[in-house]
């Protein structure tokens, strides 16, 4: 049985218009929400043996925040920028060859879209922060069976988000 953790990237800035998509940053909720998650994930128990993550730096900043929380090893994989399933598979497939538990940090629409074709239960927009887990039963990665889906609304009062725009 193999472990798949799918994390979209914390809330990015998009404050500064000159700056290529690759390099925007985490706005201040994305900050909030990233150790946020991280810890959340922590208290339930999860730990990834690896972290791969998009190597654009909001996706990149996601993943330092889970990698110091959860104590595991990240990597960085350019596959994972714009990623399609496609993608995704074969990056999973490489990681499933050493390890049981992988966390994906990425980004939509391609992570959704992954979600989608390989778990039992589509989602159809995982917000920023957003984490889902699947169980699959073998590298073949369809059809994966979704453990849980949280998100930092869930935890998070909506009331305080308009002050960390």
């Amino acid at each position: 049985m193999k472990t798949l953790y799918l994390v979209r990237h914390a809330k990015s800035s998009w404050k500064d218009f000159s700056l290529r998509d690759f390099d925007r940053p985490l706005n201040r909720r994305g900050k909030r929400d990233a150790p946020f998650m991280a810890q959340k994930l922590k208290e339930m128990g999860e730990k990834p043996d690896i972290i791969i993550s998009s190597p654009a730096k909001r996706a990149r900043k996601t993943a330092k925040h889970f990698a110091q929380t959860l104590d595991v090893p990240l990597v960085l994989d350019e596959r994972l920028y714009e990623a399609y399933t496609s993608d995704f598979e074969t990056v999973l497939k490489e990681a499933f060859q050493t390890y049981d538990s992988v966390m994906i940090v990425s980004h939509n629409p391609g992570l959704t879209m992954f979600n989608d074709e390989i778990s039992n239960k589509p989602i159809f927009n995982i917000p920023t922060t957003g984490i889902v887990a699947i169980e699959l039963k073998d590298l073949n990665l369809f059809k994966g069976k979704q453990r849980f889906f949280i998100y930092p609304k869930q935890f998070l009062q909506s009331a305080s988000e308009n002050d960390l725009t």
